[in-house]
């Protein structure tokens, strides 16, 4: 029994009463095994910690450099953005001074990099909204430019057929097709010693007579020394008479155009012979018709609006 123990003594160090006290092996043995488990599982306990706070910090890094990513990927897509605004807003204020409208001022986005400095998420959402207003703005500056635009377009359109159509309301082609001017516009001695009013361009008998502008016949009728006169009123001061005809194809009131066939020629009235007595009128007075017969005047065309 007595190998089966341990045997402990306490000495106190004034010498006082020893204490002793026997422990039995197999107890020692189970306390001995006891702190080696305790030992041996702190350390794989630690062990454990230690290889889970390393993973841990591997995936906060691996997140960081995800975010880090996807922060220079949305620096990259707004510095396109802001280029891009830019350029838009040159475009609007170049195409307004080209129409004459004003210019406001446009929404200004700086340049900015937030993985320079670093600034907080917050920075970034900031930056990306202000874009977005700027791009709002300037889009609604692009439509109301392409209204402007369009009015201004229209507008212009409409002058041009407006002036298309004053400038067809002007006498401006050879009514008789290359007819070489026999009688001028000019005081004559033959056949009558007078002003003569208009041109006498000579063609064959029959031969086509066209309306050098487009108007509204005024008059058809035989008038004395003109014989079968047709009277044009072009509605912007201009009248031209076409007289001697053989016959007149037209009636009063009825709209002609530019090159159409009003009637043929003749030698009705006072003529010598068949040829085209064509004459302008402008506020009720003659002008010379040689310079209309191949093209409206310059100077006609410069005081167009």
């Amino acid at each position: 029994m007595i190998r089966d123990r341990y045997y402990v003594k306490i000495v106190p160090q004034k010498g006082d009463k020893v204490h002793r006290f026997h422990v039995r092996k197999s107890y020692f043995a189970t306390v001995i095994a006891a702190v080696a488990a305790i030992v041996v599982g702190s350390l794989l306990f630690a062990s454990f910690q230690s290889l889970r706070a390393h993973a841990q910090v591997a995936s906060l890094r691996s997140q960081a450099e995800r975010q880090r990513d996807t922060l220079d990927a949305i620096d990259a897509k707004t510095e396109a953005l802001r280029r891009e605004l830019q350029h838009v807003q040159r475009q609007n204020q170049e195409i307004r001074q080209l129409i004459g409208a004003p210019a406001p001022h446009p929404a200004v986005v700086q340049k900015t990099s937030w993985l320079r400095s670093g600034p907080p998420l917050q920075v970034v959402e900031d930056h990306v909204r202000a874009l977005s207003a700027a791009s709002a703005v300037t889009r609604a500056d692009s439509d109301g430019v392409k209204t402007l635009a369009m009015r201004v377009l229209n507008l212009q359109h409409l002058r041009s057929l407006a002036r298309a159509r004053e400038i067809a309301s002007i006498p401006s082609i050879d009514p008789v097709d290359g007819a070489v001017v026999v009688g001028c516009f000019c005081y004559r001695s033959f056949p009558d010693a007078e002003f003569h009013e208009g041109v006498d361009l000579g063609a064959g008998y029959g031969q086509v007579v066209r309306a050098s502008a487009a108007g509204t016949i005024a008059a058809n009728a035989y008038d004395g020394g003109y014989g079968i006169k047709v009277d044009i009123d072009h509605g912007n001061g201009y009248h031209t008479w076409y007289a001697h005809l053989s016959r007149a194809d037209v009636a009063v009131g009825q709209q002609v155009y530019k090159g159409e066939t009003i009637g043929e020629v003749g030698a009705t009235g006072f003529a010598t012979g068949p040829h085209l007595h064509y004459q302008i009128m402008y506020e009720g007075q003659p002008v010379d018709p040689s310079p209309f017969l191949h093209g409206v005047p310059s100077n006609v065309l410069a005081a167009l609006p």
